[in-house]
């Protein structure tokens, strides 16, 4: 377990009593590639990190998936390419690039419609040439991306829509634009795979269930999957359950927090703006009261 900030043992219990915003208080992150990032951005206001990096990405070299995407699209037949990440965008052009250089790549994308799910996409797009016809509107999630593609891109029915994924596969898109009558493809270029080094993440949700945090973070919809996975492994479960309901629980935005819900969770702060600093200024600015009160309502006896 990863602590990004010394405090002295009893620190925590000056809850609410600091001009930091989060003075005595700690916040579990289970951020991986942004780790330190997100640290510092607690650690300007006055936090203490427990870092717990639940995922790695394993790109997915020369998939039959990739294969047949390239081909189709070298063939003239996919209508609509939508670009779900940044990281998703520049893994797809690293690997096809044994077939095909960058520069053919952007050159085949200027047939069918390109579509960007938001900023990072579209600015990875940028660098490799070739500007989005299209941005999905915030928050960005599958509904606005289906949205988006009804009223710019109708009509759908029979047309051909490949869509890079980021890690998993979202069966509601998938199935939407399908029953609208699109032929989808399933572009995976990465998947998400637990930490080889598992200790931190434990040690992580061995200190939830302690009640040493006092806010967690989510940042990804894949962490919670992995959370409860290794909650399971370690008999911790329910005891893990039970704690998120002392401490105020953080999403970065609506695909995470959708899959929170889907477990039953609640989620406290999300910001209006799915993105890491918006949401550690929203922690900073709620996080002691959600915690005062959560503690109050369940009798923890830990003082405030």
């Amino acid at each position: 377990m990863r602590r990004h900030v010394d405090r002295a043992p009893d620190s925590r219990h000056a809850l609410f009593m600091s001009d930091a915003p989060l003075d005595g208080l700690t916040l579990l992150s289970f951020e991986s590639r942004r780790a330190t990032e997100i640290a510092q951005l607690i650690s300007g206001y006055g936090g203490e990190t427990i870092s717990a990096p639940s995922m790695r990405e394993i790109p997915m070299v020369e998939s039959p998936e990739v294969v047949d995407f390239f081909e189709r699209l070298a063939g003239g037949t996919i209508d609509i390419v939508v670009f779900l990440t940044g990281v998703g965008t520049k893994a797809l052009a690293d690997v096809l690039r044994p077939r095909c250089s960058p520069e053919r790549f952007c050159a085949l994308l200027d047939r069918p419609t390109v579509v960007a799910r938001g900023p990072k996409p579209r600015a990875a797009l940028r660098t490799l040439g070739r500007s989005p016809d299209h941005i999905v509107p915030e928050p960005n999630t599958w509904r606005e991306l289906l949205g988006l593609l009804e009223s710019e891109c109708a009509p759908l029915d029979g047309t051909t829509i490949a869509i890079q994924e980021y890690g998993r596969s979202n069966p509601d898109l998938i199935d939407a634009l399908r029953a609208r009558g699109a032929t989808v493809l399933p572009v995976p270029v990465y998947r998400w795979a637990l930490p080889e080094d598992l200790g931190p993440l434990r040690d992580g949700i061995r200190a939830l269930v302690r009640g040493d945090a006092d806010v967690i973070l989510f940042t990804s919809a894949q962490q919670c999957a992995h959370v409860l996975t290794v909650a399971r492994e370690l008999g911790v479960e329910r005891d893990l359950r039970a704690a998120f309901g002392r401490v105020a629980v953080a999403s970065v935005g609506p695909i995470a927090s959708e899959a929170l819900r889907a477990e039953g969770f609640t989620v406290d702060i999300e910001p209006v703006k799915p993105k890491m600093g918006p949401l550690v200024r929203e922690i900073a600015e709620r996080a002691a009261a959600i915690v005062r009160d959560k503690r109050a309502v369940g009798g923890d006896p830990r003082p405030c």
